[in-house]
């Protein structure tokens, strides 16, 4: 019973809210905590490593629904070469859906700066006659 804990001393050892951790067992982020006959439910240390493991995921940048792809890896393979492996494939996706908008704001930068020296010509010559 030592190495189970209830769901308030998992949020407190994982720095998150007991909301989060039932939001994350709805995603399947998390294993369902064992329940006891009392209703109570039981988490181990390894939902504590889930835990600090997502939210190490959620600072790279993954969505929720990336971790969840990629969560089980990290627990499944010792060696961390395939969790890594499809973070790396998930971050040059995230790059290159950057790498456009970027190019999108550049031409909508280019294009506002064409519509701004277009309209101050017009008002220049409009003052000049």
């Amino acid at each position: 019973m030592k190495d189970r804990m209830r769901i308030g001393d998992l949020s407190e050892r994982a720095g998150v809210t007991q909301r989060t951790v039932r939001y994350y067992e709805k995603m399947g982020l998390i294993p369902p905590g064992e329940r006891e006959g009392n209703g109570q439910h039981y988490y181990t240390e390894e939902t504590v490593a889930r835990l600090r493991k997502i939210d190490q995921l959620k600072k790279l940048g993954l969505s929720l629904e990336e971790i969840r792809d990629v969560i089980d890896l990290y627990f499944m393979d010792p060696t961390g070469v395939q969790p890594k492996q499809k973070v790396l494939g998930i971050l040059k996706q995230h790059l290159a859906e950057a790498d456009q908008k970027i190019e999108g704001l550049q031409q909508f930068r280019t294009d506002l700066l064409t519509h701004i020296e277009r309209f101050e010509q017009w008002l220049k010559d409009a003052e000049q006659h």
